[in-house]
C-alpha cells in the first residue's frame, strides 16, 4: 500500500499525467480494499484530477474566505442582529 500511495504521490508532486491511468489500474488490481476504492473514487471524476494536475489554478482563497464567513455565522447565530455581524465581518 505504502508503494502505491507513494506512486500516487510522484503524480501529486511532479503532475505527470500520462501515468494516472496506469497507476489507478494498479491500485485496482492490488487487492487492498483502501487502494480499490480510491482508485474507483478518482476515475469517477478522473477529468476534474486531470484538470487540477495540470493547471495552475486554485480556489484555495475563496474557500477560505467562505469558512471565515461561516465561522462568524456560527459564533454570532441568534446573539446579535446584523449590524454586529456586518461589523465583524467588515474591517474598518
Amino acid at each position: 500500500m505504502r508503494h502505491l500511495a507513494m506512486r500516487f504521490r510522484g503524480i501529486l508532486r511532479g503532475g505527470d499525467v500520462e501515468n494516472l491511468d496506469g497507476r489507478l489500474d494498479d491500485a485496482r488490481r492490488s487487492g487492498i480494499y483502501g487502494m480499490q476504492r480510491f482508485a474507483r473514487r478518482l476515475k469517477r471524476d478522473r477529468d476534474a484530477v486531470r484538470n487540477a494536475l495540470t493547471t495552475r489554478w486554485s480556489h484555495g482563497q475563496t474557500e477560505g474566505q467562505i469558512n471565515r464567513m461561516k465561522m462568524l455565522k456560527r459564533a454570532m447565530y441568534s446573539r446579535a442582529g446584523a449590524d454586529l455581524l456586518r461589523a465583524r465581518m467588515l474591517p474598518l
